[in-house]
C-alpha cells in the first residue's frame, strides 16, 4: 500500500495561508494549514497529530517538545536562520531533518535594508514623530552619494543591496566569512569594513560564532558618526553595547528590523531613542517573496513525498 506523506503548516497567518492555498496543486502531498500563527510550542504535538513534515514560520521548536510530536521526520524552516527556533544539531539526533528556504526575499530585505539606510540618513522617522505632535524639527542629514556602504557578511541580500546602493553611487565594500568576488565590490577584511564604512550593514546568519559578533568593541572600531543598520538577527549584535553606542552619539542612527527578543518588549529602551529607525521583523514581507517562500516550501513537501529526503 503506498505511503501518503502528511505535512502541517503550524503556524500559518492570514497571508501565507491564502499562498499556500493557491499554490497547492493536484497530486501534491496533503498540506494541512493550521490558522494560528499564535500557537504556543507546547499545543504543537496535538496540532501535528502524527504528521512526518512539519512547515514552521516562526514557532519556537524545543528538542523535548519535538520528541512528543511523534512521526515527526522533517522541518521545512520558512527561512534562512533556524536557530533562532530550534537545535538542528539536536533535532537531527532526533531523526529529525530540518529544512531552510534560501533566496527567496533576497531583494525584499535588500530593499528594506536600504530604505531603513536611507531613513536612518534623513532622520525621517524622528521627524515625523515631531511633526505628528506640532513640532517642526529640522535636523541636518547624511548624504549618501559618495559615501561607503560596509557589508558584513555577503550572500544572495547583501548582494542585492550592493546593487541597489552602487546604483545610488555610494562605494561598497565587503567582509565575507569566506572568500567572494562581486562586481563593483572591494572585499576587505573585517576590521577594514568596521573602520572605513559610513554605514554598515549586517548580513549574517546567527550561528555559535557569530552571536554577540557586533560587540562592543567592533562598535569602538566604527568610525565615529556610523549608521548602523540589521535586517538579520538580532542576537548578532551586543544589544547592551549598541545602546551606549547610540546614546553617545557614536552610532549616529541604527536602523533594526530585528531585535534580540520579538515581538519587542513594550518600554524596550530601543523604542526610547530618537536615533533608531524600527521595523518589525518585515523586511521579506512582499507578495513577491511570500510567494517565492511558500513555492519551495511545497517543493520540498513534493521533493521528501518522492523521496523520502
Amino acid at each position: 500500500m503506498e505511503h501518503t506523506l502528511r505535512a502541517v503548516f503550524v503556524d500559518a497567518n492570514d497571508t501565507l495561508a491564502a499562498v499556500a492555498m493557491k499554490l497547492l496543486q493536484s497530486g501534491d502531498p496533503e498540506v494541512v494549514i493550521n490558522r494560528n500563527p499564535s500557537i504556543k510550542p507546547d499545543e504543537l504535538p496535538g496540532v501535528m497529530a502524527g504528521a512526518e513534515v512539519a512547515i514552521i514560520d516562526h514557532t519556537h521548536l524545543p528538542t523535548p517538545v519535538a520528541a512528543q510530536c511523534e512521526g515527526l521526520k522533517h522541518v521545512v524552516f520558512l527561512g534562512t536562520g533556524p536557530r533562532s527556533y530550534m537545535n538542528p544539531e539536536e533535532l537531527a539526533e532526533l531523526g529529525i531533518t530540518v529544512h531552510i528556504i534560501k533566496g527567496y526575499g533576497d531583494t525584499a530585505v535588500a530593499e528594506c535594508a536600504f530604505a531603513l539606510m536611507w531613513a536612518s540618513a534623513k532622520g525621517f522617522a524622528r521627524m515625523d514623530r515631531e511633526m505628528r505632535t506640532g513640532n517642526w524639527l529640522r535636523t541636518d542629514g547624511v548624504q549618501l552619494t559618495g559615501k561607503t556602504l560596509g557589508l558584513v557578511g555577503f550572500g544572495g541580500i547583501a548582494a542585492e543591496l550592493a546593487r541597489l546602493a552602487l546604483g545610488a553611487g555610494m562605494r561598497v565594500i565587503a567582509w565575507n566569512r569566506s572568500p567572494k568576488t562581486h562586481p563593483g565590490v572591494d572585499f576587505v577584511p573585517l576590521d577594514t569594513v568596521l573602520a572605513q564604512s559610513d554605514v554598515v550593514s549586517l548580513h549574517l546568519l546567527l550561528a555559535d560564532e557569530t552571536r554577540g559578533m557586533i560587540s562592543a568593541e567592533a562598535i569602538a572600531t566604527m568610525k565615529p558618526g556610523v549608521i548602523f543598520i540589521n535586517t538579520a538577527r538580532g542576537a548578532l549584535v551586543d544589544e547592551d553595547a549598541m545602546v551606549e553606542a547610540l546614546r553617545s552619539g557614536h552610532i549616529r542612527h541604527a536602523g533594526f528590523d530585528v531585535f534580540t527578543i520579538e515581538p519587542l518588549p513594550d518600554g524596550h529602551v530601543l523604542s526610547t531613542l530618537d536615533n533608531v529607525t524600527l521595523s518589525a521583523h518585515s523586511a521579506f514581507r512582499t507578495p513577491e517573496a511570500s510567494d517565492n517562500l511558500i513555492g519551495a516550501a511545497l517543493d520540498h513537501c513534493r521533493r521528501i513525498a518522492a523521496t523520502g529526503r
